[in-house]
């Protein structure tokens, strides 16, 4: 298996990364939201949300 970071074989230690370093970039990606999950906005989700909110009390 190689490290998604920096594609070196990983260690066991730091499992899917070669080391704490490349662990540490891994996770400020995700804490400046630089990997995002695409997914598209329908129609049918927003009327859906209108809805419920019309309902509340």
């Amino acid at each position: 298996m190689t490290c998604p970071i920096c594609r070196r074989k990983t260690v066991h230690a730091f499992r899917p990364f070669c080391s704490k370093r490349c662990a540490e970039v891994d996770l400020g990606h995700w804490l400046n939201e630089s990997y995002r999950v695409p997914a598209e906005d329908t129609s049918d989700d927003s009327e859906a949300e209108a809805d419920a909110h019309k309902n509340r009390p």
